[in-house]
């Protein structure tokens, strides 16, 4: 080929004989092409091809998105292919080269061929991915690819093999080896392409039921989509807060990977280029540093290994972590209530140190990593120095040689630096992917759990274990029977939120669904009711007005565009409950499947909902509705009841057959009739509106405390306060003694440079260097301590990188730990009026940047600044003159840092502002999955939170974007520093000695990427202290009154009679509000039992909230024996009172951990406790007993369990006075009386006040406390009230009970 090609000699003839030699392709009984056309035409058709369509085709499957194909052995064994062939054709590049530095002489044709060949090979791989990502399942375009590629390598095939077999003495070994693996590939890349992959996902034409993980890595909100159709089982597993984390953290582990993952292959090509660069300069010398190299190998693989292994147990507590955190918030009410708060922090306090306490051994770990990837650019350069001077004595090291090789080295040092980052963020992707892998392969509910049929009557059939049951078109249902028979899971049948075992579930027409506990979105009322449906006015009203909901429009600020809180916290139980209503009965759907709706409302409310709505004259007559139901009086107009028992349906037929049958029904109904026989006399008509009108002041009063919190985006600097707040969480002697190792590391590091310098200008003597022993001897000391400064012994100090990280960790610890004890200490208002998704942000996302993120970037704040003022300082000791440059352009850094950093910090401020709401939105869908799959509304969710997503991201981008803007000024800058040292060293020649003038160019060399990384850097570190901030500010909100007092003189068994007396009492919601509840003045004798009865909204709760102080008093007293309530710790007043809510809260965790997180009772008094609750048979039967787990919020747990559960509680405490704030509207008729024969029993000698709807309940009580408006209305024995005929008996006679 030298004779064919020669670079630069090419005569016009030659050039046609290199294509066509007539005599070697015709005229021959071998015909074969010219080496030089199988080197360029045959090399360049294929990838002319591949370049021509490769821009047609992206195009085209960009708009053709078929879904997408998860990472199969087949896309494995191509993709790995295709990099193989790339790093071939690399590797005859490389080697073209170095033949080359020896002397030969080298066409041009072996240089362009193979690196053209290489990038179409990476362009090949792009496109085998990209086609992945698209669903694309084989490959035309690929197929045709491979076969000319083929076809051409055939022919070079051929030829080296004739070649070989005729001049074996001329064959370049190392070519022909690489060819024929090349050519081996090509086969295999032929035989794959010809294979078709697996089916996509998400794609129309294929629906798969288990989504591939790893497509989680293209689309990392994917996890949203399939929330939304696990099972029920299977979001057991996976809590809420391990969601939320999913999306939180491991999403952003893929956002920084991509960030490097470019240094993957670009830093093994700038450590080679650098080391060829190295060997021109000091010959095989450079072998040393290379061994050096190599030896640091293995050990950084076993450190990645471990430091993964501690990623995944990190993980898993973050994951618990977060997700007691979530139920903590959300059941922050309770906590409260029962006093439980300190007993919480001690448990996420131990997982947090569990954490902890693997985040300090990866901190361990990356010091070692740190310390051998900083060194080995030193140990690389004193290895090579040393070889080289000592191998032959005639080897000197002058400037010329060891600036030269000094720059090649500090080259070195970016990759070497960069790669423990790339391999620490691939560790991290690959156990993020492995978590988003488990999740994403969660079993899924079956689309076909129930049938559809396109043409039947609108009815609704199945046949379950034991259950067959048909409902005609238009027919209206009961389901009755006792708290856990099973009528909740009925309805999760019908909906197909159930795995079906056998038989057939068949609805015909729409669905719309009411929960038993309503979920509201964080949205305006009217938004709620609409549900995403077209707003049409007049069936609007009338669905409103049904629902009883105008008179609330009227008390509501903004009508029916308030805004609701977060779970509907400015709404009162009934109210959610008649919105979910509302909800339902907009939708006009064929059918109705109602769980309970009507015991979460007040007596004549519900009956006002049932007569407007379900019953035969209401809004759905001639629908299909199947209500689930405690209150007997709706049985008469039913078609059909069903009553179930144990999950089997035991009677079933209209309310006349089955009293007819005298079977358990009859018995039943016998046993309760008395209890709520209605007077079917006295209409409801229009006294539904004056029973709703009179609604609450306190709810008035919080819906206009709850505001929406606004997005505080704070556009001021980052304060210098937030600097020292950390330094002080690290404590200032570790801050100030990590300062002073960083000093001292730069300090001997420029120290070994200088010394260098003056090495190099030693005088040659007959052609050596007399004192080169010393110089060597003196520059590796320097350079060892400088390594021993970043790795001291345990013994003598910490290392700077293990003081940042320790640091890290300490700081991490207190803030933690001081924003959950600040959240903890906060009132009620301030939950209300924040958002959940803002809290969990805190604790997972702020959190997570203060444990990780935090202290490397001020290790490379840190490293950056000290490399930046060395530069500077040498520069301006070896050229004076330079010092006229470099204050215009530290001005012009200045200013482009400062409007950098301002934008930067922004942005950043805006992405983790608009990241709340995803998360909020995330966990609202969550807890509401069941409602938005009933009404089929999926797709509207998933659109609602890409558009948060992608809003978030507009928020994101612009700051890769603002990185760019930064690089290119800062490489001017750099550039014209470079520029000014080379030309002043220049100018200043013969009064500068080489060494000097070497070592000032090479510092200024590494000015560049010095200034950029010190601003980048400095905007990371304020972006990031920012964390610090938000965590902070907790600190800074309102907070309840002390938990404990220090001198507390309350008797150990108070109260010991229960006294309360209530004086003038009264209460406000917010400081600028009308009271809430005033005047209110009782005396309630010990052991007394008085109900506590009003209109929706009269003041009932509010009184109670006075009573525990989770709403301080604003005027009067309340004592309790003789003491005063506001006078006591909270904690005091709180644990020696019991109250059993209104919503039964339980927390993931054993049964036992339920009733008493102290473990401050035996278990025979748990056991005794389950006894008198009516569930020792229950908790009995169960696997586990009392360590039965239950999953977050007790979902697997019926309600009524989960309210009896409370129960149990309040037995175990067993304090003197007992609140029960309407604790058993959610639970059967039966279950209502043992309940009520218990707490008669067992709180005999207790004083209890009842919040009650049913009025049966509290008609034995020795008095009744009516309220109205806020105000004492009535307060005297029943038998005197119902006499005065006053409220209460109006109440009473609603009711049925006069």
């Amino acid at each position: 080929v030298e004779t064919i090609c020669p670079s630069g000699k090419l005569k016009h003839p030659s050039v046609l004989l290199c294509f066509q030699d007539w005599n070697r392709t015709w005229q021959t009984h071998n015909p074969d092409l010219t080496p030089c056309f199988q080197n360029t035409v045959l090399v360049w058709i294929p990838c002319l091809y591949l370049w021509l369509f490769a821009p047609l085709y992206i195009l085209y499957l960009k708009r053709n998105d078929h879904g997408y194909i998860c990472m199969t052995h087949l896309n494995r064994a191509k993709t790995a292919i295709g990099f193989t062939l790339w790093l071939i054709c690399w590797a005859d590049v490389f080697y073209s080269f170095w033949e080359r530095s020896h002397g030969a002489t080298i066409a041009p044709v072996y240089l362009v061929s193979p690196t053209m060949l290489g990038v179409t090979m990476l362009l090949a791989t792009f496109l085998i991915q990209y086609e992945r990502m698209k669903g694309v399942q084989s490959s035309g375009v690929m197929l045709n690819f491979w076969l000319i590629t083929i076809v051409c390598a055939t022919v070079t095939f051929r030829s080296k093999i004739l070649h070989a077999l005729n001049e074996p003495a001329s064959v370049n070994v190392f070519k022909y080896t690489t060819f024929y693996i090349y050519y081996t590939m090509l086969l295999i890349s032929l035989i794959l392409a010809c294979l078709s992959d697996q089916p996509p996902l998400f794609s129309q034409a294929v629906r798969d039921s288990n989504p591939c993980p790893e497509s989680g890595i293209y689309n990392i909100f994917l996890h949203f989509v399939k929330a939304l159709v696990i099972t029920n089982a299977a979001r057991r597993t996976s809590t809420v807060g391990e969601i939320v984390n999913l999306m939180s953290v491991d999403a952003q582990r893929f956002m920084d990977l991509i960030t490097y993952i470019n240094m993957i292959w670009s830093a093994p090509l700038q450590v080679i280029l650098a080391l060829y660069f190295l060997w021109q300069n000091l010959g095989p010398s450079v072998l040393a540093g290379v061994a050096v190299m190599v030896l640091m190998v293995p050990l950084n693989a076993v450190i990645a290994m471990k430091t993964k292994t501690y990623q995944v147990a990190q993980m898993k507590s973050k994951d618990n972590r977060i997700k007691l955190m979530n139920e903590v918030l959300n059941g922050i009410k309770v906590l409260k209530l029962y006093a439980w708060e300190l007993a919480f922090k001690d448990k996420v306090s131990d997982i947090r140190e569990s954490e902890l306490r693997v985040l300090k051994k990866t901190a361990y770990l990356g010091a070692v990593s740190t310390f051998t990837w900083v060194c080995a650019p030193f140990l690389v350069a004193l290895s090579t120095f040393a070889v080289y001077v000592l191998v032959d004595e005639h080897n000197i090291l002058d400037a010329q040689k060891a600036f030269v090789s000094l720059a090649l080295f500090n080259i070195l040092r970016f990759p070497l630096n960069m790669l423990p980052m790339v391999i620490s963020s691939m560790v991290q992707a690959s156990v993020s992917m492995k978590r988003l892998r488990v999740f994403l392969s969660h079993e899924e509910l079956d689309e076909d759990n129930v049938e559809r049929p396109a043409i039947s009557s609108c009815d609704v059939s199945f046949s379950l274990f034991r259950i067959n049951v048909h409902i005609p078109e238009g027919a209206f249902v009961a389901v009755v029977g006792h708290v856990g028979s099973g009528k909740s899971s009925l309805l999760s049948a019908l909906l197909g939120e159930m795995q079906k075992q056998e038989g057939s579930v068949s609805i015909k027409g729409s669905v719309a669904y009411v929960p038993q506990q309503a979920w509201i979105q964080n949205a305006t009322l009217k938004d709620n009711i609409l549900f995403g449906r077209d707003g049409k006015d007049s069936w609007y009203q009338k669905v409103v007005e049904a629902c009883a909901l105008l008179p609330d429009l009227e008390i509501l600020p903004g009508g029916d565009s308030t805004e609701i809180g977060e779970k509907g916290v400015n709404l009162s139980g009934g109210q959610k409950q008649r919105v979910s209503v509302a909800r339902a009965v907009y939708c006009n759907c064929a059918v109705y499947l109602l769980d309970d709706p009507l015991s979460a409302v007040d007596a004549h409310v519900g009956k006002h909902i049932f007569e407007k709505i379900i019953g035969p004259q209401g809004l759905l007559q001639g629908r299909t509705r199947v209500l689930v139901t405690h209150g007997l009086s709706f049985l008469p107009q039913a078609d059909l009841i069903l009553v179930m028992v144990d999950g089997e349906i035991t009677e079933m037929g209209s309310y006349t057959e089955l009293l007819g049958r005298q079977g358990a029904f009859a018995e039943f109904l016998h046993t309760y009739t008395n209890t709520e026989q209605e007077e079917v006399e006295e209409s409801v008509g229009g006294e539904a509106g004056r029973f709703i009108a009179e609604l609450l002041s306190c709810f008035h009063a919080s819906v206009l405390s709850y505001k929406k919190p606004c997005m505080n985006t704070q556009y001021n600097e980052v304060k210098l306060s937030v600097f020292w707040e950390y330094m002080k969480a690290i404590g200032l002697p570790l801050s100030i003694f990590s300062i002073f190792l960083f000093f001292c590391h730069h300090l001997s590091s420029l120290g070994s440079n200088y010394w260098l310098s003056l090495w190099t200008d030693d005088p040659v003597i007959n052609n050596t260097q007399p004192n080169r022993e010393m110089r060597l001897g003196v520059y590796g000391a320097l350079g060892i301590s400088q390594g021993n400064l970043r790795d001291i012994q345990i013994v003598v100090l910490f290392c700077y990188s293990v003081a940042v990280s320790v640091g890290g960790i300490l700081a991490s610890r207190y803030l933690h730990q001081t924003m959950l004890y600040n959240i903890l200490r906060s009132p009620m208002s301030f939950f209300e009026r924040t958002p959940s998704g803002n809290l969990v942000n805190r604790f997972a996302k702020e959190t997570d940047t203060i444990d990780s993120v935090i202290p490397s970037i001020i290790k490379m704040f840190m490293g950056s600044m000290f490399n930046v003022l060395g530069s500077c300082a040498v520069i301006l000791i070896a050229t004076p003159l330079v010092a006229i440059i470099i204050p215009p352009l530290g001005l012009f850094y200045f200013f482009v840092q400062r409007f950098y950093v301002a934008s930067s910090r922004q942005l950043k401020r805006l992405e983790s502002v608009s990241r709340s709401p995803v998360y909020t939105h995330f966990n609202e869908t969550l807890l509401g999955t069941s409602v938005i799959r009933a009404f089929g509304e999926q797709q509207r969710f998933i659109t609602e939170s890409d558009g948060r997503v992608d809003h978030n991201q507009t928020a994101y981008f612009p700051s890769i974007v603002a990185n760019r803007w930064l690089a290119v000024r800062l490489e001017f800058v750099g550039n014209l520093i470079v520029t000014s040292a080379a030309l002043f060293a220049v100018m200043a020649r013969d009064s500068l000695s080489p060494g000097i003038m070497g070592l000032s160019i090479s510092y200024a060399l590494q000015v560049t990427a010095s200034l950029n990384w010190l601003v980048r850097m400095s905007s990371e570190l304020e972006t990031s202290i920012v964390a610090v901030e938000k965590v902070k500010e907790y600190g800074d909100t309102e907070k309840e009154a002390e938990w404990r007092l220090e001198h507390s003189t309350l008797p150990a068994g108070w109260p010991t009679a229960g006294h309360i007396e209530i004086h003038n009492f009264g209460l406000r919601y917010r400081e600028d509000l009308e009271l809430a509840i005033s005047d209110i003045s009782v005396n309630i004798e010990g052991a007394e039992k008085v109900g506590i009865v009003g209109r929706t909204g009269a003041g009932k709760s509010s009184l109670t909230l006075g009573l525990f102080r989770i709403i301080e008093a604003a005027q009067g007293e309340i004592h309790i024996d003789g003491v005063n309530i506001a006078e006591l710790g909270l904690h005091e007043l709180r644990s020696r009172i019991t109250i059993i809510p209104q919503d039964p809260v339980l927390f993931s965790g054993s049964l036992r951990m339920n009733l008493d997180p102290f473990d401050g009772y035996t278990d025979e008094e748990v056991w005794r406790a389950l006894e008198l609750a009516h569930l020792k048979n229950f908790v009995s039967g169960l696997p586990d007993k009392l360590n039965h787990e239950c999953s977050e919020g007790g979902e697997n747990l019926s309600l009524g369990q989960r309210q009896l559960v409370c129960l149990a509680r309040a037995l175990l405490r067993k304090t003197k006075i007992l609140v029960l704030d309407e604790a058993t509207a959610a639970v059967d008729l039966e279950t209502d009386n043992l309940i009520q024969s218990t707490i008669r029993t067992q709180f005999e000698d207790c004083t209890v006040l009842t919040i009650a709807h049913r009025l049966n309940t509290i008609m034995d009580y020795t008095r009744v406390l009516v309220l109205d408006k806020g105000q004492m209305a009535e307060f005297d024995s029943p038998s005197n009230l119902i006499a005065k005929k006053g409220i209460f008996y109006k109440m009473a006679k609603d009711s049925g009970l006069v």
